[in-house]
């Protein structure tokens, strides 16, 4: 993608201590509109706090987060508490998101694919379903950057493939920056622009098939790939958000 323009963050040096423990060491990283940056590295490597320090939501030790002067961010958070025993309606969790009109709602839950759930309750959505609610609400906010922690968590692979390919989809829709935390590695290497691999600092960084050979990433995750090998396949139907065959793509 073209790095021509200013960046919409830039973070210089920044480290972050919690509870004074050092939680990062002098990250830097630059944020450019149309990029898709992916956070990567072992739990505890301080990727979500990373997230939190560029969008403002955790304060940095040391160094310097510089952000264009009303950025717009559309934020997805890695978990969302769901309440059975309050009978709020998708409809009802966007109208909380700010003075958006019906139209407005309705179309960025139709982009994300999930228009028909508007009058369902958010206790009962899905993984998929409701990291794509989410997402519709990040989009209401006509983001410049998209900031996204674990956006497949509890989804299967097929509807992990699905969001990460609607993900690059609004990249190029928007022309925003995406900032991406994954553990889906052996998807998220093919629907990235660059990677950081984290481990407290960082490991390395680049576009993903130099990093995927870096000797540091091979140590943090060579064994899972090996593992990975195991579960890869084709498929020859598509999958609904719930996981069933469509119909159109069945095959007997």
């Amino acid at each position: 993608m073209s790095q021509t323009y200013a960046p919409l963050i830039q973070a210089v040096d920044i480290s972050v201590r919690r509870q004074n423990l050092l939680v990062l060491q002098n990250v830097s990283l630059d944020i450019h509109p149309g990029q898709i940056i992916t956070l990567i590295g072992p739990n505890g490597a301080g990727k979500t706090t990373l997230l939190h320090a560029l969008l403002g939501l955790l304060p940095i030790s040391s160094g310097q987060v510089l952000r264009q002067p009303g950025l717009r961010i559309g934020y997805v958070p890695q978990h969302m508490p769901r309440d059975e025993r309050i009978p709020l309606t998708v409809d009802r969790f966007l109208r909380l998101a700010g003075t958006h009109s019906d139209a407005e709602r309705h179309a960025a839950l139709q982009r994300v694919g999930v228009a028909a759930l508007r009058q369902r309750f958010m206790a009962g959505l899905s993984g998929g379903e409701m990291q794509r609610v989410l997402m519709a609400r990040a989009l209401l906010r006509k983001p410049q950057l998209l900031a996204l922690d674990e956006p497949a968590q509890g989804v299967d692979v097929s509807g992990q493939r699905a969001l990460y390919a609607l993900i690059r989809e609004l990249r190029d829709e928007l022309n925003c920056a995406v900032l991406l935390v994954s553990h889906d590695l052996h998807l998220v290497m093919a629907a990235t622009d660059e990677v950081l691999c984290l481990n407290g600092h960082v490991c390395c960084r680049g576009r993903p098939d130099a990093v995927s050979q870096h000797p540091e990433y091979l140590r943090l995750f060579g064994h899972e790939l090996d593992e990975l090998a195991v579960y890869i396949h084709h498929h020859d139907h598509e999958h609904a958000l719930d996981g069933s065959i469509l119909e159109s793509q069945r095959h007997d």
